[in-house]
This record gives structure tokens, sequence and C-alpha cells, in this order.
């Protein structure tokens, strides 16, 4: 993936809360923590979120409500259950509303981990297969090495500058919104990822500048075009 997966984790015990959203940012996962069932459900509501991870005792609105809550709006959210209780007519009440799994506290929090990212590939879609090599006018792009080459010359580009290119590179002639840019490479739209958006447009326009029929046209407010001629 080209951004961290992000998680709302919905738990009342402070202590217990932080540690796993610690553990969890430590691991690769942006992570947003609320206290009790509504705040979870407003956060939820308002963002975009790749999974949940909820408590079943919360405070104003219990785990199984928020989950069925969270089913209603989107039934393809992944959600895992935290709960101390191994009752099985729970599991089975879970399983009902859609819950993907759960665990029973205490647990371990690699085992968590591990759920999380056994539940989040079976609902991430496969990457779909895009060339290796692309060709733009006189320039040869590589993405297995990040390398653009030409007038002999190899420029190794950084992540960000590749990641950049080839989504331009693979819907060339066509306008590729900066939303899109910006939630696959920095994983959100605003601001500032907005600018930096802008800055790194602005190196690799300069890479291609020697070929003088390559150019990066920017649709303002819209998206970004490769266009060859």
């Amino acid at each position: 993936m080209l951004h961290k997966s992000k998680i709302l984790l919905v738990e009342d015990d402070i202590n217990l809360g932080f540690m796993l959203m610690e553990y969890l940012e430590t691991h690769g996962f942006e992570t947003k923590l609320y206290r009790d069932g509504e705040s979870g459900y407003r956060a939820y509501s308002e963002g975009n979120y790749d999974l949940c991870v909820l408590d079943l005792m919360l405070p104003k609105m219990d785990g199984f409500t928020l989950a069925k809550k969270i089913r209603e709006c989107e039934a393809k959210t992944p959600i895992i259950m935290l709960t101390a209780r191994s009752m099985d007519e729970d599991k089975i009440k879970g399983f009902k509303i859609g819950i993907d799994d759960y665990v029973t506290k205490p647990f371990n929090e690699e085992e968590l981990v591990y759920r999380i990212n056994a539940v989040l590939n079976r609902y991430r879609p496969e990457t779909p297969e895009h060339p290796k090599e692309f060709s733009i006018g006189d320039f040869t792009f590589n993405t297995s090495n990040q390398s653009l080459n030409g007038f002999g010359v190899s420029k190794r580009l950084t992540k960000k500058e590749s990641e950049i290119l080839l989504l331009i590179c693979l819907e060339k002639d066509t306008i590729v919104k900066r939303s899109k840019i910006l939630k696959a490479v920095w994983g959100e739209d605003d601001y500032f990822t907005g600018r930096s958006l802008d800055v790194f447009v602005s190196k690799l326009r300069k890479y291609l500048q020697k070929d003088s029929s390559i150019s990066i046209e920017t649709i303002p407010n819209v998206g970004l075009m490769l266009k060859t001629d």
C-alpha cells in the first residue's frame, strides 16, 4: 500500500487505549482513539477508516450497538471486537451483526496486530500489475528501481516522486485528480499535503525539462495530466 491503514480504536480504559494506540502506530497504523460509543460513531461518520477496533463494554453506546450502526453505514469496513467475556452467545450475536473477529482480554498486543493484518488482507483488493517501465518522450521511467533515465543521465527518484510519476503515467493524457494522488501517496487530502504535492511536481518537471515534448499540466483545483507531443 502507498499509505498507512487508518484504524478507529474505541476503548474506554484510558491506559489500555493509549497503550494500544501507541503500539499500533509503532507498527505502521494511523490510529485515532475515542473513549465512548457515541464519540466513536461520530468519528467514524466523519472519517475514512480502514478498520475498527471496538471494546464491547463502552459508555453511552455499547460495542454491539456501535458495530451495528457502522454496518448500517458501510457493510465492508472490517470490525474487531475487544471483550473481557468469552461467552458464545456474545460471539454469535456479534457475528450476526457482521463483526469480523474477536479478541478476548487480556491479550497480547502482537496477537492483535496479527489479527488486524489478517482481517485487512481479506478485505484488501489485489493490486493490479502495472508495467515496470514507461517511455515518457525520450525518457524511460523504471518503477522497480525508481530511476528516470534519459539524455545520458540516470536519476534515482525518491519514493514519493516515483509514486506520483507512476500515477500520472498510468493515466497518461488523462486528468488524475489531486485528491486521488494525495490519498494514494500521503494517505490524506489537506492543505499541507497539497503544498507538498506541488513541490514534488515542480521537481518532476525539472527532471523532465530537457525534453520539450513532455509536460505535466496542472488543471487548477482538479488535478494533473501528463502529456507528450
